[in-house]
Formats: C-alpha cells, structure tokens, sequence
C-alpha cells in the first residue's frame, strides 16, 4: 500500500535551496544532437531577478501544499537557475536539482518523436489507421497515427474515470496499456476525429501499443532510441513496473480528502505506484536537466526529420483560447514558446522553452492534488519574470516579448490555492 505521511503544514518555508548550474549540452565525449538555439551565457541570474524566481517557487509550493519542487531556468542572454527547494517529504531531507521524477504529459512529445522517426524510416505513416496496428477496439475506425500524436481522435481519458482509486489501494499492480485505454474509450467524446483538441491520455496509450507493434520494439526501448539516446538525456528513460529503488527521486505526494476538501496535513506517499499507469502517455522518468536540454530540443525541432512540421495544424488549446494558445505535435504552442504541462499522480510539472529566444523553464512538484494547471502558471510566470532578465556581458536581449506577464499568473495562483501560509 501506499505510504502515508502525517505531517505539519506542507507549504511551510522552504528548508533549503541547492543552487546548482547545470548546462544543457550533451555530456562531454558523447555525440548527440545539435540543438540550434542561442548559446547559453554562463552564470546566475542578477540578485533581483533570482529572487523574484525564487519567491514565486515558494508561493506555489504554499498553494499546492507540495514540500518540495525542483525548477530549472534558463534566458540565454542573461543566465541560469536550476536548484531544488524545500524537502523530499515533510520534515525529510532537504531536496536536489539532480533527483529523478515522473514527467507527465511531456512523455506525450517523446512518443510524438518516436512515430516522426519511425515515419521518417519508412516503418509507418502517420496518416496510418490506428486499427492497423491495434486491433480488436471499437472507436478507432477512421483514426490515424497522427491524429492520436495531435489529440484530435476524440478518444477520452481514463485518468478521469475511477481508476485513480484502484491505482491507489495496490499500487504495484501492473497495467496493461489497452486495459487503461479502454476506460477512455468507453468516455469517448463528440467531435470527429481531426477537427479539434480534446485531451486524450488514452489516445497517446493507443500510439505507443500502435508504435510497438509497427516496429517491433518495446515503448522504453523506441523512447532510447529516438529520444534519450540522440540527445544524450542520460537520465530519461520510460519506466513500466514499480521502481526498484526511492533513492534519487523526489517524493511522490498527494493530498487526502478529509471532509470533502483536500488535506494540507494529510498526505499519501505514491512511490510505490507502478509506471504502468502512464506507459506512453505520461511514464517518462527525467531529472530537470534532461528536460531542460530536451524542452530546448523540442522547440527548435531538433528530432523532427527533415521539411516536417509537426506543427502543421494545430487547434486551440480550449474554446475561445487566444489566438497565441494551441495545441498540436503533442505540445501547446504559447506564444513562442512550446512545452506543455499537467499532473501525474505525485507530481505537478511544467516544461515550457521559447523556440527563438531559448528562454527554458522546468518545474516539478511533488503534491499532485491540486488544479493540473499549476505546472503552467508557474512554467509561465517564471518564463515573464526570466523574460525580463538584463543582458549579461556577451548576452543580447530578446526581440520579443510573452503575450502575458507575471502578475496575471499570480492571480489565478492565488484563486487556486488548496493550502494557505501558516499563520
């Protein structure tokens, strides 16, 4: 079962702070690569913009009643943050930038790479039915490859069914991929496939069993083939059974419900939780440094082959979403910067980086109760507050700026809030 902590208030102030300047080049000696972005200044930020950073950290942490949160930024031009605050769980030890944790929904881009390149290879099309390759499911006729990658099938998502529950009470169960799909398919919704985003976790199971079974080759090893192992993410892997060991990660969390609201006292331990719940859609386990050189990777289309745009047709983010928000490739397209966001059960994570300044910012934290979009206020209000970082010597100012500022993702931080300072 999972471990249950009983501990103090968990947006308490933060513990400790390890800064630590981690570059987002490949290891030295090893080939990967090359990503065509601005080069990196050396160096921290200024003293006020790395307190402004460091502030809005731990006004999150509060919110989302997490005790830790690792986060990496990056402004080319100006320089680098990359530390871990608070601790592993309340009262345990201080936390690291370099511990693992589950990615999320950023699993969904690095199956996305996978089926580019197998495309690229002549093992598939994009435009290739799902049901040519899994077969035997009601509600794939008519879905292609990519429509799964762009999540316009209008398959649902098990994740907003009861499975949650289940996961809990024996979490190192194993799942199969189309067992869990299955729940999103039976929550299929109205729109016909290719005419509009609709978040579909099981949409992205379905494109790594379709993946699987095109190539041959199991879902970890395509995501090493074509995705850690290019960019040389010595850190990232697809994790598909329990973890063999807590040591390095960063504690997994969530709040209880006592009462009907969520408990900032009470929280459930979820290290024990099998990956096979995320499998291709969310089961990735990185440190922020991989994800960082990989944000990067991705918006300067690193992985893509060659006069493909994984960005051809995008659709809004959600109804009346600002013309600047979409989705497409299995990222959002905000502004200029691409990445995208969410939560995984234990964690809250945000992976944003802007495809002409090179701006990048990772954020992980580990209480996943909250509303899934704090990994996007967050990503989003550091990104502002980077994005306003003077030049350093050598460095030279973005031409543009971002479509919002940080005050406005403060606001809705605070209005979102399931924890409150300790007074």
């Amino acid at each position: 079962m999972p471990r249950r902590l009983i501990t103090g208030r968990a947006g308490a102030a933060i513990a400790a702070v390890v800064a630590l300047t981690l570059g987002l080049t490949a290891c030295s000696g090893s080939e990967s690569i090359p990503i065509d972005l601005p080069t990196q200044v050396p160096g921290e930020f200024p003293a006020d913009t790395q307190a402004e950073l460091e502030d809005a950290v731990s006004t999150v942490m509060t919110a989302t009643g997490s005790s830790g949160a690792i986060v990496g930024v990056w402004a080319p031009w100006s320089g680098s943050w990359v530390a871990g605050l608070g601790t592993t769980t309340p009262g345990g030890a201080a936390v690291t930038a370099d511990m693992s944790f589950r990615v999320g929904k950023i699993t969904r881009a690095m199956t996305c790479d996978v089926m580019y390149k197998l495309a690229e290879e002549g093992t598939l099309r994009v435009d290739d039915d799902v049901s040519d390759y899994v077969g035997g499911v009601a509600g794939l006729t008519d879905v292609t490859l990519k429509e799964l990658c762009d999540s316009t099938s209008g398959i649902g998502s098990y994740t907003d069914s009861k499975l949650l529950s289940m996961w809990l009470e024996n979490p190192e169960r194993s799942w199969d991929p189309l067992e869990l799909a299955s729940y999103g398919l039976g929550a299929a919704g109205e729109s016909t496939p290719g005419t509009r985003y609709q978040d579909s976790d099981a949409g992205y199971l379905l494109l790594g069993l379709a993946l699987e079974r095109a190539s041959g080759r199991g879902a970890a090893q395509l995501i090493q083939d074509y995705v850690a192992g290019p960019l040389a993410l010595e850190s990232t892997y697809l994790e598909e059974g329990v973890p063999a060991s807590d040591a390095g990660l960063l504690t997994p969390m969530r709040s209880e419900r006592v009462d009907g609201s969520f408990s900032c006292t009470e929280l459930q331990d979820l290290s024990d939780l099998s990956g096979s719940t995320g499998f291709t859609d969310s089961g990735v386990v990185s440190t922020v440094g991989d994800l960082g050189r990989y944000a990067q990777a991705l918006a300067a289309g690193s992985l893509m082959p060659s006069g493909t745009d994984r960005f051809d047709d995008t659709k809004e983010a959600f109804t009346n979403a600002p013309s600047w928000f979409t989705y497409g490739g299995g990222v959002y397209q905000a502004g200029t910067l691409v990445g995208t966001y969410g939560s995984t059960p234990g964690y809250l994570t945000g992976v944003f980086a802007d495809r002409e300044s090179g701006l990048t910012v990772v954020v992980v934290l580990n209480n996943s109760a909250a509303d899934d979009r704090y990994g996007r206020w967050l990503s989003w209000q550091l990104a502002a507050i980077a994005s306003k970082a003077p030049a350093s010597a050598g460095g030279a100012l973005p031409a543009a700026g971002l479509p919002w500022t940080a005050d406005q993702d403060q606001d809705v931080i605070a209005e979102n809030a399931i924890c409150q300072p300790a007074e």
